[in-house]
Parts: structure tokens; sequence; C-alpha cells
């Protein structure tokens, strides 16, 4: 009886934070899901209008701050300036979203089925089982989010010198395909599926690995009867969750930055954009601190979405518990 009393606040601290997803109710899980997270990216997007625009634009656009970049935007395309490519995005992520989200969280179940056994601390085995699912969810919503992405950072970047003029993201698809064929649509996509996915295992490792480091300072401990209270959990996941995008923004805007222009810049006159390519003209453009331009909204972003979409993830599934 000791031992099991010594048991309980360690599944609490470290797996009961964590609603698995036999525990869900998966229609209302995809449904609440849909609603909040399509909420969250309308107020996330504006930065991420931004930082596409320094990673592609010019030189003198580029070096200029994120809040002067912003301005820039509003002063010549008014509020639907950044707000470009949203509608497309939160509409044709729908479908994504759900594929991500089930492949994360059955991932996620088997990891911790399959370590069950395994001699190892609590906090070890989530975080093992965490940075997995991120792997695998990522490595198969690629194939549904690289092609929404080109889409939606070509309407980002509407006038920008380089880019095609496109109406609406139907007429960005013709022109992608009737200039590149299918493959133009999957423009970035070996860039992409081998930096996200490391970059999505990091952050749910990351996410996993502040979760019990902040726990442990505040003072709780396998062997505690006390146990933290909901304002506590929301907290704590918010900040562990803004430090993994903290991390994860700083190791990955290097590539993004040139994925997100290989996906976007027609005019090089050097044939079809490659990463070789897209690496020479940025060097050439701006040297090596080309590379993190845009960095400081994509930062923002990163932290603020990985701060929100944690607490908002980790409330829908509080929402979507299965009843009785």
């Amino acid at each position: 009886m000791a031992m099991e009393a010594e048991a309980a606040p360690a599944e609490l601290a470290l797996s009961e934070t964590d609603i698995n997803w036999d525990r869900l109710d998966k229609t209302r899980f995809h449904v609440i899901g849909a609603i909040l997270f399509t909420a969250q990216s309308a107020l996330l997007h504006p930065t991420a209008v931004v930082k596409t625009r320094m990673q592609v634009a010019s030189p003198g656009l580029a070096q200029m701050h994120g809040i002067s970049v912003f301005r820039h935007i509003l002063k010549n395309d008014g509020v639907p300036g950044i707000f470009r490519g949203f509608g497309t995005s939160a509409i044709g992520s729908l479908p994504g979203r759900v594929l991500a989200l089930t492949s994360l969280e059955v991932s996620k179940d088997m990891m911790l089925k399959y370590t069950e056994d395994l001699d190892m601390p609590e906090a070890t085995r989530v975080g093992i089982a965490n940075g997995m699912a991120g792997l695998v969810s990522n490595l198969v919503s690629c194939i549904y989010y690289v092609p929404l992405d080109v889409i939606c950072q070509r309407l980002m970047v509407q006038g920008l010198p380089g880019t095609a003029v496109c109406n609406g993201p139907i007429d960005v698809v013709h022109k992608v395909i009737r200039s590149e064929g299918i493959r133009g649509m999957y423009r970035g996509f070996a860039l992409t599926a081998v930096y996200q996915s490391p970059a999505s295992a990091l952050w749910w490792g990351a996410y996993g690995a502040a979760q019990h480091v902040i726990w442990r300072s505040l003072g709780y401990r396998n062997e505690m009867e006390r146990k933290p209270s909901h304002l506590e959990m929301v907290v704590v996941q918010a900040t562990a969750g803004t430090l993994a995008g903290a991390c994860s923004s700083i190791i990955t805007t290097p590539i993004d930055t040139i994925k997100t222009r290989l996906q976007v810049l027609d005019d090089y006159g050097i044939g079809r954009p490659s990463v070789i390519k897209t690496t020479k003209t940025l060097l050439q453009e701006d040297g090596w601190r080309g590379f993190y331009r845009g960095f400081w909204p994509r930062f923002l972003n990163m932290s603020l979405y990985g701060t929100s979409m944690i607490v908002t993830y980790e409330l829908i599934k509080r929402l979507s518990v299965k009843q009785g």
C-alpha cells in the first residue's frame, strides 16, 4: 500500500498531465481542435507573414526590423495584407490537422506501451515517446502540408520581386503545375522532411524534458503526496511550450529561410531553384546573417505558438475525455 501511495503522485506529475489517446472521444477531440486551433492560427498568422516576407524580400526590406516590416505591410496593403493566405491556410489545414494529431497521439500511445517494461525514469520514457510521436507525425503530415505551404507562402509574398502574381489559391496551383508539374507543388519537400521531422522530435522532447525539470524545481517529487492544481498544470505546460519553441526556432531558422525562398522564388535567372542555388544566392545577398532573416518574427511566432499550441492542445484533450 505504501508503494502504491508513493507511485500515485509520480503518475500525476509525469503521466496524468498528459491524457492518452485511448481516453479521448475522437470526434469531440477533432471538432474542438479544429475550432480552437483555427482561432490560434488567426492570432499568429501576421507574424508568419512578416517572417516570410523578410526571408524572401530584397536585402533592403529583409534588413528592416520585424515591426518596421509589419508597418510597411499595413501601409501598403492594409489589414488584409497581414492576413494574406490565412483563408487558404485555415481551411486547408483542417484535414491535415486531423492527420497530424491522430498520428501524433497514436504513435505516442504505442511508444508509451512499448517502453512500459523498460528500466528507465518515467520522465525519460515520456520524453522519448513524445519525441518519437513528433517525428512520426511530422513525416506523415509533410505529404499533405508541403503543397499547402507552397500555396500559402506564395500568397503571402505577392508583389515582391522574383514572385509570380496569382489570383487566389486555385490560380497558384494552376500556375505552378503548368510551369513545373506536380513536382512544383512539392518544392522543398525533402528539405522540409529532413529538418522539420527532427525539429518536431526536438520540440516535443524538449517540452517533455522542460516539464519534468519545472515540476522538480517547484518541489514536486515522486514520494510526495501534494498534487499540482489545474492552474499550476497550465502554467507549467505554457512555460515548457515557450522554452521548446524558443530552442527549436534558434536551431531551425537557417533551414527554414532556405526552404521558404526555395518554395516561393522563381526568378533567379539561373534555371530552376535548388537548395544549393538558393543557399549561394542568400550568401551573396547577405552573407551568413542572411540565414537568420526573419529570425525575431519567427522566434516570436514559434515561442507564442509553442505556448498557445500546447495550452490549447492540453485543453482540447481535457475537454475531450470520454465521459463515464
